[in-house]
């Protein structure tokens, strides 16, 4: 029942904010870098740190028995600054420094919730910036189709559950059932071929760092990085961009269409909902074989990863050698 009432209140409060992004003309303008071609409401995904709240809220109050909420207070503040300061981008366009500032705070807050202060070793901590910063923006630059960040989060969120439910207990298990109840319903409004409304930078950063609090609890109680390749669709796509894009002497933080599900949609005019559902079932794969064979990292890094990235590579080369697009 408390999940129904919760979807319940997470449903209206998202039909609240459209009535609200359509009153201050808070929209997504497509251009010449855009895979739209409407103009759809923007910030939708506020949804995720709503969740978090109400997640709070609850919590605080009805299951006091195994939930303490100064647990969780450094993980709710981060996530609280992350998307204010992106929810204030997506109206205003803030400045970089401004929001790199934002960024460090709610990672600093996440790194001391993880109790990577007190357990890791002083080298480490700078490394944990890098990665968790790096993997916030790339959810960023995957969020330009309709239904990707919903579908590959959900999957990320499902994949975390059955361990904690049917593998080691990493955390208490609301915590991940609030955002995947909060991606159902963005993903109502959002996986659609004309989407009533996209995330946001607030949605992508939101989940990124929803999804990257979950994956640490998961690493720091196992003491495994095989769990990182819970993210290979994801950073296969953007590193190889990346990388693309400095040899072609561009500036990689410059809107851009050389991603891949960009080349799918824009090129080979491949349906949106195709695309994101492609991205998502090939990471649930990857998930899924991990879990099943008990790899670990190098032998998941071997028989999984290198396989997907030269499918992925080759993918490219495809493309741009059937439509001339580069």
């Amino acid at each position: 029942m408390e999940f129904i009432i919760v979807t319940f209140i997470l449903l209206v409060l998202e039909l609240l904010y459209f009535r609200i992004a359509d009153k201050f003309n808070i929209i997504d303008k497509p251009n010449h870098r855009s895979s739209h071609t409407q103009i759809t409401l923007r910030g939708g995904g506020i949804i995720f740190p709503i969740a978090f709240v109400l997640y709070f809220v609850v919590s605080a109050a009805y299951r006091k028995d195994y939930f303490l909420p100064e647990d969780y207070w450094s993980f709710g503040l981060g996530l609280l600054a992350l998307s204010t300061i992106s929810f204030l981008d997506d109206i205003l366009d803030l400045s970089s420094k401004l929001r790199l500032l934002f960024h460090f705070v709610a990672v600093t807050l996440l790194i001391y919730f993880l109790g990577l202060f007190t357990s890791a070793s002083i080298w480490f901590i700078p490394l944990v910036y890098i990665f968790v910063i790096g993997v916030l923006n790339a959810y960023n630059f995957m969020d330009g189709i309709n239904g990707i960040t919903g579908v590959y989060s959900l999957v990320m969120l499902l994949t975390f559950y059955y361990i904690n439910q049917y593998g080691v207990t990493f955390t208490d298990a609301h915590f991940i059932i609030y955002p995947i109840l909060a991606s159902l319903v963005f993903l109502f409004f959002n996986f659609r071929k004309k989407a009533k409304c996209f995330a946001g930078d607030v949605g992508s950063m939101s989940i990124a760092f929803w999804v990257l609090a979950l994956l640490g609890l998961l690493m720091v109680k196992t003491e495994d990085l095989t769990y990182l390749l819970f993210i290979a669709v994801y950073g296969i796509e953007v590193i190889s961009t990346i990388l693309q894009r400095i040899k072609l002497k561009e500036n990689i933080f410059e809107a851009h269409r050389h991603h891949l599900y960009q080349l799918l949609v824009n090129q080979m005019k491949w349906s949106h909902l195709l695309v994101a559902t492609l991205y998502g079932g090939v990471q649930l794969l990857i998930n899924a074989c991990v879990i099943k064979f008990g790899l670990n990292f190098w032998e998941g890094v071997l028989y999984l990863i290198l396989p997907t990235f030269i499918t992925y590579i080759y993918s490219k080369y495809y493309i741009y050698k059937k439509t001339g697009a580069y």
